[in-house]
C-alpha cells in the first residue's frame, strides 16, 4: 500500500497459445484493480518471470510443451506456493486433470475461452476469481491446524466398504429432513474434507459449488469414490433420496422441490445471481419453502456474499444454520456476510463441520 492507494492484484498469465496469453491479460485488465505483469509461454519461463516480476496470482494452463501445468503447479507449491488459477480447455479428460489440480493446491478452475466460453463472458468471472484467489488465506499465515486440526488427505479418509468407513446413520429422521451446503473459492477441498466424516443413511444432501460446466461431473465422481453414501452430479427432476448427495452442475442454478413423498433436484439457467450460476442463494431459498424448520444449512468458504440471504431465509423458516469459522475458511467472504447479517447459529472450524451437521440432524428428528 503506498499513499492510501490500494494495490492491485499482480497477475502473470501462463499459456502456451498466444491467442489465449491475450484474451486472458485483455480480460483481467478490463478490472482497475487487477495488473497483469507479464505472460509466460510455457513453464520454464514462468519459472524466470516468478522470480522477476513476484506476482499475486497465476493463472495457469494445464496442457503445454517441455513442462505440463500440473506437473509444474505440484513444484510450484512445493518450492514457492502461491495462489494459482487453472484456466483449462474442461472436457471431461480435461476436467479429471482439473480436479487433479485443485488436489495439488490449485485454488480455483476456469473454463479457458473457446467453444461454450467467450473471452467477454470469461472477464467478468475470472475477475472475480482472480480476487477470491488474491484473498486466500492458505498462502498467509493461518493454516487449519492453528485451530487444532487440519482437513484430512485423502489417503486418511475412509474408503467405502472399509473396516473404519463411519457407521450408518440410524437415527428415525422425517422424511422432509434435509441437508444443504454452499461453498466457493477452496470449496472443493473443503467438501472432502466434510462428506467423508458424514455416516450412510442421513437425509438428503443437496450442494451447491460454484464450479464450471463439465468440472461438476468429476467432482461428483471424486467426492463419491471417498464417501459412504452416493455423490452425483444433479440431473433435472431426479429423485434426491435419504443416504444420497447431489451437486448441482455447472452452469445451472439448482432448487429442490417437495413432490409427493421425496424430495427432487430442479434445474434452471435463469440469470446470474451475484455472478454466479449456480448461485448458493438460489438452493437455500428453495429449501427454506419446502423444507422449512427440517433444514440444516451449512456455509462453507468463499468469496463474496452469495449464500448469506439464503441462510438467512432458512433460519426464518425454522432451519438451523452453520457457518465455517474465519480461521479455516480459504477465503472468508461467504461465511462473514452471513455472520454479519446475524442469521448463523453456529460458527465452527472445517474439521467440525460434519460433526455439526449430525447434531442439528439428530436433535430434528
Amino acid at each position: 500500500m503506498s499513499n492510501g492507494t490500494k494495490q492491485r492484484i499482480r497477475v502473470l498469465v501462463v499459456d502456451d497459445s498466444a491467442l489465449v496469453r491475450k484474451a486472458i491479460s485483455d480480460a483481467l485488465s478490463q478490472d482497475p484493480e487487477i495488473e497483469v505483469v507479464g505472460t509466460a509461454c510455457d513453464p520454464y519461463v514462468a519459472r524466470e518471470k516468478i522470480v522477476a516480476l513476484d506476482p499475486d496470482v497465476l493463472t495457469l494452463d494445464l496442457e503445454m510443451p517441455r513442462m505440463d501445468g500440473l506437473t509444474f503447479l505440484r513444484i510450484l507449491m512445493q518450492h514457492h506456493p502461491l495462489p494459482v488459477v487453472v484456466v483449462s480447455s474442461l472436457t471431461q479428460a480435461g476436467s479429471q486433470a482439473a480436479m487433479d489440480a485443485v488436489e495439488a493446491g490449485a485454488v480455483d478452475v476456469l473454463a479457458k475461452p473457446g467453444g461454450h466460453t467467450t473471452v467477454g463472458g470469461l472477464a467478468e468471472k475470472l475477475a472475480f476469481h482472480v480476487k477470491a484467489a488474491a484473498a486466500s488465506t492458505r498462502f498467509r499465515s493461518r493454516r487449519l491446524r492453528d485451530v487444532g486440526a487440519a482437513p484430512a488427505t485423502p489417503a486418511a479418509r475412509p474408503a467405502p466398504g472399509s473396516a473404519t468407513q463411519k457407521p450408518v446413520f440410524t437415527g428415525r429422521a422425517d422424511p422432509r429432513q434435509l441437508i444443504v451446503i454452499g461453498s466457493s473459492t477452496g470449496g472443493i477441498e473443503a467438501l472432502r474434507t466434510v462428506l467423508p466424516q458424514l455416516p450412510e443413511g442421513l437425509p438428503p444432501i443437496a450442494i451447491v459449488q460454484h464450479i464450471s460446466a463439465y468440472f461438476s461431473k468429476v467432482v461428483a465422481e471424486r467426492l463419491n469414490a471417498i464417501c459412504p453414501f452416493s455423490v452425483r452430479e444433479a440431473e433435472d427432476g431426479m429423485l434426491i433420496q435419504r443416504g444420497m448427495c447431489v451437486i448441482a452442475p455447472g452452469d445451472h442454478h439448482m432448487t429442490v422441490q417437495w413432490e409427493g413423498d421425496s424430495y427432487r433436484a430442479r434445474l434452471v439457467q435463469t440469470p446470474a445471481i451475484h455472478h454466479c450460476r449456480p448461485s448458493v442463494d438460489v438452493l437455500f431459498r428453495s429449501a427454506a419453502e419446502t423444507g422449512g424448520k427440517r433444514v440444516v444449512a451449512a456455509l462453507l468458504t468463499g468469496m463474496g456474499s452469495d449464500g448469506a440471504l439464503g441462510l438467512k431465509a432458512i433460519r426464518e423458516a425454522g432451519g438451523t444454520t452453520i457457518a465455517e469459522h474465519e480461521k479455516t475458511c480459504v477465503v472468508y467472504g461467504m461465511p462473514r456476510a452471513a455472520i454479519q447479517l446475524g442469521v448463523v447459529d453456529q460458527v465452527v472450524p472445517l474439521p467440525l463441520v460434519a460433526e455439526a451437521i449430525l447434531e442439528s440432524v439428530a436433535k430434528k428428528r
